[in-house]
């Protein structure tokens, strides 16, 4: 009798995908709260804590909230939760975790600030001398962008827009109480600076020389809070006569989304403006949130920048990207005429793409580049050499992703200037994100024609490469330079899906690629008892997936996940993922590579990929996952793998219950960015 078949359906396998993020954004948290990291780069850890929870609030939980005013109760696919249940879950851990980041940076990090000369004042705090020259700044560079905005019969509540820091004012004229809404200017600083690296929050000065504001009143009151509201676009693709069109409708309608988060100083805001605030704005207890500390640390990204340069001391010293291993500054058309080029971002320079990229637009050969672009920089080379290639004369293709989230109008301006140069733009394929990271550059040489490929897992931006971790392989394999032609005529065109020869790409066929390589880890284990799966990636989400890693773990495949983010796999549940175990690293730079090993009893298959393991990557975006054949490339890349599992500094391993704990062992320290950051040293010195 046939032995049945484990189900691995039960909600209590899986963790619910929300509160693993809210796990991840805990784990950036404890990188604020880490002492070794210099005190100004804590700092910064708390700005990226709250510009996580903005994102977090402005997408995911703007979608429960949407959910639950539509009456759709229907539990998810993994842990059973209603999406009113994930909001109350929601709401509970989130308050703790923004209570203990607001206790940190008040009893912690801003007393060690001062210690070095960094302090923020309150108005009182200054001399005679101070506050006026204070008075005198408000008078003349803050009063005249302020707008006071009054609300009575003729002057309904106005407009606040997404993520704006405002004040309520109760004014007393008279017996009469009336109220009026300030909106702290988003042009302006946050921080006055008052002398050296002392300064004062511009909410503050404003809340001081308010009266100014509204002459012949008394002030009662001032309450700032800040309104995160819904920002998640609805993208009208079918009969949209211009996407490009389409998308900067739907931007506009971004700062105005339901409110879906309301966040207030304790200690200053009036119980019955608040009350008011939470009608108009049609909000409930478990939208608000009491912080007693300075609202949206998101400014201290601004505060880093301009201590940074007379506090060296207290950052990180200057990381600086090495020359490839593989490249040692020779000509990178001319070296991959001989072999295959790995990099390794950020330890290794993306300065080889970007010259690449230039060279072909200057190599009068060269009769074609095409390239995806999903997220560029503020001033990309990148975008200069494919325009300098266009008013060349060379055919350019750009496929520019312009449902990026939070970078669409950026990617809008690109498409534009991209068109303006004599680029064919594309915006891919409705009712899909092209997320796939590729370029191919044709080039004529004598009798044939030569195909430059260059795939990787991250974007084409020269400056996240400074932060991210991410890994590219350059080739000119006609194989490879077949499947890259036959990709972008299939984006473009209206070609059928072509046979890869190397590459699995497009919805649900990705998904089946790593599915089938998991079978095949199981079917080698059972013939050889060595079975070894490691997987790097940001985020794993994906039920079937998932599902296959617990079968693994069961047919006893040893399985090791490195997973910087959302992780709803269980690890260590008995009979279920008893050798599975979850390893997350967070550090100075971000782990942003994904990267699939499967042993294969010595095969030693690894496979990169654009996309990780989540839902959305394997349905609703074009990906693509390669493979690597080069043997030293994949001694390399399984180097770094076998050193992020090593690290017992920044990596947290997560137990059953989806809590993470430090790796603690008798091991030599191991800090995997700094040991591959000196290896990359190390190889460039040696060369």
């Amino acid at each position: 009798m046939a032995k049945k078949q484990k189900s691995f359906h039960q909600p209590e396998y899986y963790l619910n995908r929300e509160l693993s993020w809210l796990r991840f954004n805990e784990r950036v948290l404890e990188e604020a709260q880490d002492t070794a990291n210099p005190l100004l780069e804590q700092l910064k850890f708390l700005a990226i804590f709250s510009s996580n929870l903005d994102e977090f609030f402005m997408v995911r939980v703007a979608g429960l909230k949407d959910q639950v005013t539509a009456g759709y109760n229907r539990p998810d696919n993994k842990t059973a939760l209603t999406p009113k249940q994930q909001l109350e879950q929601i709401a509970a851990v989130n308050r703790l975790l923004t209570e203990r980041q607001y206790t940190h940076f008040k009893k912690t990090i801003q007393p060690k600030l001062s210690k070095e000369g960094i302090e923020e004042k309150r108005a009182q705090d200054l001399s005679t001398d101070e506050y006026r020259k204070l008075e005198k700044h408000f008078k003349n560079y803050i009063l005249p962008v302020l707008t006071p905005m009054a609300i009575d019969a003729f002057r309904p509540f106005p407009k606040l827009s997404n993520k704006s820091l405002n004040l309520a004012v109760v004014l007393e004229f008279g017996s009469e109480r009336k109220l009026a809404i300030v909106q702290v200017p988003a042009v302006l600083n946050r921080t006055v600076f008052i002398r050296d690296s002392s300064y004062i929050m511009l909410e503050d000065v404003i809340s001081e020389f308010i009266g100014i504001l509204f002459s012949g009143s008394r002030v009662i009151s001032v309450s700032p809070f800040r309104i995160t509201r819904n920002a998640d676009l609805t993208i009208h693709e079918e009969g949209a006569r211009d996407l490009l069109r389409e998308i900067e409708k739907e931007l506009k309608k971004r700062k105005w989304g339901a409110a879906v988060r309301f966040e207030y100083m304790e200690k200053r805001m009036d119980s019955d403006v608040l009350s008011l605030l939470m009608k108009v704005l049609e909000l409930e207890d478990q939208d608000l949130y009491q912080l007693d500390g300075p609202l949206d640390l998101t400014f201290l990204f601004k505060l880093y920048k301009e201590l940074e340069q007379e506090h060296e001391h207290l950052v990180f010293e200057t990381a600086i990207p090495q020359p490839p291993a593989d490249l040692h500054n020779d000509n990178v058309m001319n070296v991959l005429q001989e072999r295959d080029v790995f990099l390794h971002h950020p330890y290794e320079s993306f300065q080889p793409v970007v010259d690449l990229m230039m060279q072909a637009a200057e190599d009068e050969n060269v009769l074609a580049i095409k390239q995806t672009l999903y997220r560029v920089s503020g001033d990309s080379p990148v975008i200069a050499a494919l325009a300098r290639a266009a008013e060349a004369g060379k055919q350019v293709t750009v496929l520019v992703e312009l449902k990026a989230r939070f970078d669409e109008e950026n990617n809008i301006q690109w498409a534009k200037q991209l068109e303006k140069a004599g680029c064919h733009v594309i915006y891919g394929i409705t009712g899909l994100k092209t997320h796939s990271k590729i370029t191919l550059i044709v080039r004529h040489e004598e009798n044939r024609i030569q195909r430059f490929v260059h795939l990787g897992t991250g974007n084409y931006n020269d400056s996240t490469a400074k932060l991210y971790t991410d890994m590219g392989m350059l080739t000119t394999k006609e194989s490879f330079g077949i499947d890259a032609t036959n990709f972008f005529n299939y984006l473009s065109g209206y070609s059928a899906k072509p046979e890869w020869m190397e590459i699995a790409t497009v919805p649900f066929e990705i998904r089946e690629a790593f599915l089938k390589q998991i079978d095949l880890e199981i079917k080698s284990h059972k013939e050889h008892g060595d079975g070894q799966i490691i997987a790097k990636m940001n985020s794993l989400t994906d039920k079937p997936l998932i599902m296959k890693l617990y079968e693994a773990s069961c047919a006893g495949v040893q399985i090791d996940l490195i997973i910087r983010g959302i992780c709803c796999l269980k690890p260590g549940v008995k009979g279920v993922s008893e050798n599975i175990r979850v390893t997350s690293i967070l550090g100075r730079f971000l782990e942003h590579s994904r990267v699939f090993y499967y042993r294969q009893h010595g095969a030693d298959k690894i496979y990169l990929s654009s996309a990780d393991w989540m839902t959305r990557n394997m349905e609703k975006r074009i990906e693509i996952v390669f493979p690597v054949y080069d043997d030293d490339m994949k001694a390399r890349i399984l180097d770094v793998l076998h050193i992020s599992l090593q690290d017992n500094q920044k990596a947290r391993r997560m137990h059953s219950d989806g809590s993470y704990h430090y790796v603690k062992n008798d091991h030599p320290p191991v800090n995997s960015q700094v040991l591959l950051q000196e290896m990359a040293q190390g190889e460039s010195e040696d060369s």
